[in-house]
């Protein structure tokens, strides 16, 4: 009977997995390679340096392979890092922390749109300035709320329609 495959869930900061914990004692027991398992999360987490990404490594105790699946960094993790600046505001309504192009939002979009609950882009789109909202992120320098309107208003349909076409 084949031995059952075991997950191991981790949180990494992209492209700088290293073979101490949490990921070395959560492998180690498993008998399997962690440096060579550390070596491809980092292969595979490498475009998303400075973020926290979700990874599942999946081992197979008795052959000692494993497979590396990387998840998708948390939205706010990814405007972080398009609009770089360090974090979200503490004080979303007054302190601004920094601005995202229309363009950086549907970027984020495409990129979250098979995580979200988003039926089209213009959905996710709206979701992702939503997060903006409460991070005190502006959108091409104005207010999020808005761009939302704007949005509703159907002014960006021209721009996220070729976006969706690329």
């Amino acid at each position: 009977m084949p031995s059952e495959k075991r997950v191991v869930d981790l949180v990494v900061s992209g492209g700088q997995a290293t073979a101490g914990p949490p990921i070395g004692p959560a492998l180690g027991p498993l008998g399997v390679n962690v440096v060579a398992i550390v070596n491809k999360i980092n292969e595979l987490t490498k475009e998303y340096a400075g973020m926290k990404v979700p990874v599942k490594v999946i081992v197979d105790p008795e052959t000692k392979s494993f497979e590396v699946q990387v998840g998708i960094p948390t939205t706010s993790a990814l405007i972080v890092k398009e609009a770089g600046i360090q974090k979200g505001s503490g004080k979303p309504n007054s302190e601004k922390a920094g601005n995202l192009s229309i363009m950086q939002v549907i970027k984020i979009a495409k990129i979250k749109k098979g995580s979200l609950l988003a039926k089209s882009l213009k959905a996710a789109v709206k979701e992702i300035i939503g997060s903006c909202v409460s991070m005190g992120v502006t959108v091409d320098g104005k207010d999020p709320k808005a761009v939302l309107r704007e949005i509703d208003e159907g002014k960006y349909d021209d721009v996220i329609k070729s976006a969706e076409e690329k």
